[in-house]
């Protein structure tokens, strides 16, 4: 057995998805700006039926808003993308034609920048949420000209609506596979 170590990555990782989750959940998107960068969770009551039953407990989507400049080795101090992630997934949800904004609540919390990719980390290896493991491609942007070849996602798939993504290839796949994609994995758990 090992020892218990509460300054291991890994502790500090749930530590921070702890303090994330115990935050009470918002509407999607939050009506009041703020700044930092971290991680949020999406959450889903509506009825769609290949989500019924997942409920506030456990989030659909898990996702992180690094700061800008991160992956050059430069940040910002103030900045507010996380915020802004949050009103970009809500328009993507607007855009769904089968999904209601309204059925959709949120949580985050600004992190220092370390631990971002770690508390998502931990949050995905945790909840297993069906848009992360499943259904991907709810947080994908709009590809551009240049690689407009790419395969339409799965998200976007079983939820059509955004306007770039009806322009990407068919991934041979249909929303009735995708569904029985999510049922397996909800069978799994």
């Amino acid at each position: 057995m090992r020892a218990y170590n509460p300054l291991s990555v890994d502790e500090l990782g749930r530590n921070a998805a702890r303090a994330l989750i115990e935050y009470p959940a918002a509407a999607l998107p939050p009506s009041v700006a703020f700044d930092g960068a971290g991680v949020y969770t999406l959450h889903y009551t509506g009825t769609f039926p290949a989500y019924a039953g997942i409920g506030t407990d456990v989030p659909i989507y898990v996702g992180k808003a690094d700061p800008p400049g991160r992956r050059q080795g430069r940040t910002q101090t103030s900045t507010t993308v996380l915020h802004s992630r949050l009103q970009e997934h809500a328009g993507s949800i607007e855009s769904a034609s089968n999904l209601e904004l309204a059925d959709f609540r949120c949580r985050w919390l600004v992190l220092d920048p370390v631990w971002i990719g770690l508390t998502e980390q931990v949050l995905i290896a945790q909840y297993q949420p069906v848009w992360n493991v499943v259904v991907d491609g709810f947080g994908n942007h709009d590809p551009g000209a240049g690689r407009r070849n790419q395969r339409r996602s799965r998200w976007d798939t079983l939820h059509p609506g955004r306007e770039w993504a009806s322009s990407l290839r068919d991934r041979g796949e249909t929303a009735p596979d995708v569904i029985a994609a999510i049922k397996a994995l909800r069978e799994r758990r």
